[in-house]
């Protein structure tokens, strides 16, 4: 099933001026709101792709991903240069570095 979103072509119903409908990909799009009957357009939108990122991208882009590893223990996943791979809780120093 794939989620698509169709326009009134006048008004709107409760379904809103735009909505979302799911179908199967192969079904004909639809010529008429499921809701109200009014005339409506299937239309064109970027598919919801979602791709996780790396920890080497997670780190690129300047953030910091903590593990937890035990109670208070935590691996930081994206060290850089200089910075400890394993975090202790209440000890600042194994904290990894913050830019302001």
């Amino acid at each position: 099933m794939a989620t698509y979103e169709y326009e009134h072509l006048k008004g709107a119903c409760k379904l809103g001026k735009m909505f979302e409908w799911e179908q199967p990909m192969s079904a004909e799009p639809l010529a008429a709101c499921p809701e109200c009957g009014q005339a409506v357009k299937r239309l064109v939108s970027a598919p919801s792709i979602r791709v996780g990122k790396s920890n080497a991208q997670v780190r690129d882009t300047g953030f910091t991903k903590l593990v937890r590893r035990d109670h208070g223990i935590y691996e930081n996943v994206t060290p850089r240069k200089g910075e400890s791979k394993i975090v202790n809780l209440g000890d600042q120093s194994t904290y990894p570095k913050i830019k302001h």
